[in-house]
């Protein structure tokens, strides 16, 4: 018999067994009749106690093919019934464990295809500088190339390889914030300091475009990093610039309240197309109005960097036209 080749049952029936013996010889030592009840009883209960192992060891055999049928992906739920005692609650725990790895599985399985979508987005990005650019380096292999069309030629490979290290180093940035690598300081920082900060290395394309850039803030603060926040709304201001015509405005306004520090960037462009706006902050997602060279991932990056400093951040059109930034860092975790 299978079951008998089993240890433990082996030594339980050893254990009733020998138990039923001594019994037994003490009834034979009174009489014959008594020995011969006490040795039926013990072997009804070695039978009962047979029998009742192999219900117990058939369903735990049936809940190992389950259980591999699972592993292998060939069933879902695994335990569909409620039964009490041991074995009951060894079955529910299990459903446990193996409900929480299948959520585990869809995540890494839902995380696997937007790696794929995020690499196939950054191979299309990249392959555009890097032709233009093996482009442009074939120009200038040619010996008879004038002079000034050499000169250009040159200027607009260091654009492309400028465009190309923004687009990696924003990447990287992007990947160290989701696997949560990126320090950020918990500070407290003035609106005014973090706003001129990201207005800096605007403010001659602003002068060029003859725009204009207003912050209205007085002594308003939140706490977070500096240097990170400033690039977030450097972005945004980026953005508002770029949309924003010649001779235009942007302004900045800054308000405190218990609950949080709020800044709203306005400016004076066509403002959003209404399609786009549940997709503003979507990674390498670029808007009917956007410009060519947009990659797509500057507002993507300010979101991650705003959230990652229990802020949060939002754009529509404001009242009198043109577009409107919200961003609100809260005082305590929302």
């Amino acid at each position: 018999m299978k079951l008998l080749r089993n240890p433990e049952i082996k030594r339980e029936l050893i254990s009733y067994a020998a138990v039923t013996a001594v019994f037994a010889a003490a009834g034979f030592f009174i009489s014959p009749v008594c020995g011969a009840i006490v040795l039926a009883l013990g072997a009804a209960l070695c039978l009962l106690h047979l029998h009742f192992a192999r219900k117990r060891y058939a369903e735990m055999e049936k809940l190992a093919e389950r259980i591999d049928r699972v592993l292998h992906g060939q069933e879902c739920a695994l335990i569909d019934d409620e039964a009490e005692g041991e074995l009951g609650i060894l079955k529910s725990e299990i459903r446990k464990m193996t409900a929480r790895l299948s959520d585990e599985a869809d995540l890494l399985s839902a995380e696997k295809i937007r790696l794929t979508e995020a690499i196939q987005d950054i191979f299309h990005q990249l392959r555009t500088p890097l032709t233009s650019m093996g482009i442009v380096v074939s120009l200038l292999e040619d010996e008879n190339l004038p002079y000034e069309r050499r000169v250009e030629r040159t200027r607009e490979l260091k654009r492309q390889l400028e465009r190309t290290e923004w687009l990696v180093e924003t990447l990287l940035k992007l990947s160290k914030i989701d696997a949560g690598a990126a320090q950020f300081k918990k500070d407290s920082v003035a609106v005014r300091e973090a706003c001129n900060k990201a207005a800096e290395p605007l403010i001659i394309p602003m002068e060029l475009r003859g725009q204009t850039l207003k912050i209205k803030a007085a002594d308003e603060r939140f706490t977070g990093d500096l240097s990170w926040t400033a690039e977030a709304l450097g972005n945004i201001l980026k953005n508002a610039m770029e949309h924003t015509p010649e001779g235009g405005k942007i302004s900045v306004e800054a308000e405190e309240t218990a609950l949080y520090t709020e800044l709203r960037v306005t400016d004076d462009g066509p403002g959003f197309e209404n399609e786009d706006i549940p997709h503003i902050f979507e990674r390498f997602y670029k808007g009917k109005n956007a410009s060519d060279s947009s990659v797509g991932i500057g507002l993507a990056l300010s979101r991650s960097i705003i959230a990652a400093q229990n802020g949060v951040i939002s754009a529509k059109n404001g009242k009198d036209g043109g577009a409107k930034f919200t961003i609100r860092f809260y005082k305590s975790v929302i």
